[in-house]
C-alpha cells in the first residue's frame, strides 16, 4: 500500500472541521491539520482526530500554507482536503492502483458544490479538482485560488480517481458568503497587481463579484480575462464564458450577449452553455432560437450545473410552448421536469 497524508489547512472552521474529519478519520490515512490563527474551538476538535497538529501564521498567502501542511506530512503522497468538504464515496483500492499507474500525474477528485443561483434556489454544481500527488513532483502556487504546479515547470497532467467529496463552503449565510468574497476580492485584486495578464485571476474575481449579485464588476473582469489568450478547452474557461453570458445578461447587454452564439463552435458540447445562451435568447425575446438551444442542451452528456441538461431545460421548453398556448407540448415538457417545484407549479395552473 502506498501511504498517503491529507493535509488540511483551518481557521475558525469549528462549525465544519469535526464533520470533514470524521469521514477522513474512517480511511488509511495520515491527517495533517495546519492551523492558521484559528480563535474558537477549531483546534481542540481537530485534536481529537490529527496525527499531526501544527501553527502557522497566515501571511495572507495559501500556497504558503497549503505548502507548509504538506512539507510536514509524513508521506509523500498528497490528498488535500478542505475543511468546508466532506467524503461521501472513495473506494481506496482503486485509488491505490491509479496511484501506481500514474505515478507523476495529479488525481482529480469529483466534487459536488452546494450553492445558491440568482434567486437563492439551492443548486448543485460538479467539478473535478486537482487534489492528489506526489510531493516530490509538485507543490502550490498563487496566493489566492492556488493551484498544484510541477515544482520543474515541465507540463502537468493527471487522471480522475474515485473519491467524490461535498463542498458546503458557498452554502452558508449571506453573511459567511458576503465575508468570504470580501476577502477573496482583496487578495485576488493583489494578485492581479503583481500578475495583470493572468485570465484566471479574472475569471476568479468576476466569479466572487457573482458570488456578491454586483454584475456590473463581475462583468467587468470577465470582460477583460476572456479576451486574453486563453485555453478553451480548460474547465475555468468553459465556466467563464457561461458566467460572462449571465453576466451580461443580467446588466442588460443583451447584444452582446447574443455574440456568444459566435463560439458556439468552441465550447457547444456543454449543457450550461447552450442553457444560457438559450437563457439570452428568451432574453431577447427570440423563442425559436431559444427553445431549440434548450432542447440541444438535453441532448448533452457534459454540464457542471445540476439541471441544465434535464429538468431546468424541459422547464423551460414547457414555458415557451405554453407562451404559445401549445398546452399539450408544454404539459409533456412539465412532466419531464419530474418534481421540478416550478413544473409542478405551472402543470396546476395550465389549462386544459
Amino acid at each position: 500500500m502506498i501511504p498517503i497524508s491529507v493535509c488540511i489547512i483551518a481557521k475558525n472552521e469549528e462549525k465544519n472541521i469535526e464533520k470533514c474529519l470524521r469521514a477522513i478519520h474512517k480511511h488509511p490515512f495520515e491527517i495533517v491539520v495546519v492551523d492558521t490563527g484559528s480563535t474558537d474551538c477549531t483546534k481542540e476538535i481537530a485534536a481529537r482526530y490529527a496525527d499531526k497538529l501544527l501553527d502557522f501564521e497566515w501571511i495572507e498567502d495559501f500556497s504558503a500554507a497549503r505548502n507548509f501542511s504538506i512539507d510536514a506530512a509524513s508521506n509523500d503522497w498528497i490528498l488535500v482536503i478542505d475543511c468546508d468538504e466532506f467524503i461521501e464515496k472513495l473506494n481506496f483500492q482503486e485509488m491505490q492502483k491509479l496511484m501506481q499507474q500514474y505515478p507523476y500525474a495529479i488525481g482529480q477528485l469529483t466534487r459536488d458544490n452546494i450553492c445558491y443561483d440568482k434567486n437563492h434556489n439551492v443548486l448543485h454544481s460538479t467539478d473535478l479538482v486537482e487534489r492528489l500527488f506526489n510531493r516530490k513532483h509538485y507543490h502550490y502556487e498563487g496566493t489566492i485560488h492556488e493551484q498544484v504546479v510541477r515544482i520543474d515547470k515541465t507540463q502537468a497532467y493527471g487522471f480522475t480517481f474515485p473519491l467524490l467529496i461535498t463542498h458546503t463552503g458557498y452554502y452558508g449565510s449571506d453573511e459567511d458568503i458576503l465575508a468570504k468574497s470580501e476577502r477573496n476580492i482583496r487578495m485576488l485584486k493583489v494578485a492581479l497587481d503583481k500578475d495583470p495578464t493572468d485570465p484566471y485571476l479574472f475569471y476568479q474575481l468576476g466569479e466572487s463579484y457573482m458570488l456578491r449579485n454586483d454584475y456590473e464588476n463581475a462583468f467587468q473582469y470577465f470582460d477583460q480575462g476572456f479576451y486574453l489568450d486563453v485555453d478553451e478547452t480548460l474547465e475555468y474557461v468553459q465556466r467563464m464564458i457561461i458566467s460572462y453570458g449571465y453576466s451580461m445578461m443580467y446588466t442588460g447587454r443583451i447584444e452582446k450577449a447574443l455574440s456568444l452564439a459566435n463560439v458556439r463552435d468552441a465550447f457547444g458540447d456543454n449543457a450550461d452553455f447552450l442553457f444560457m445562451l438559450g437563457n439570452v435568447y428568451l432574453k431577447a425575446t427570440i423563442n425559436d432560437k431559444a427553445l431549440l438551444e434548450f432542447v440541444n442542451a438535453t441532448k448533452q452528456k457534459k454540464h457542471f450545473d445540476e439541471g441544465t441538461n434535464s429538468y431546468r431545460a424541459y422547464h423551460n421548453i414547457g414555458c415557451i410552448y405554453e407562451a404559445y398556448k401549445q398546452y399539450d407540448e408544454a404539459r409533456k415538457y412539465y412532466e419531464k421536469a419530474g418534481d421540478f417545484a416550478m413544473s409542478k407549479e405551472r402543470l396546476k395552473n395550465l389549462p386544459k
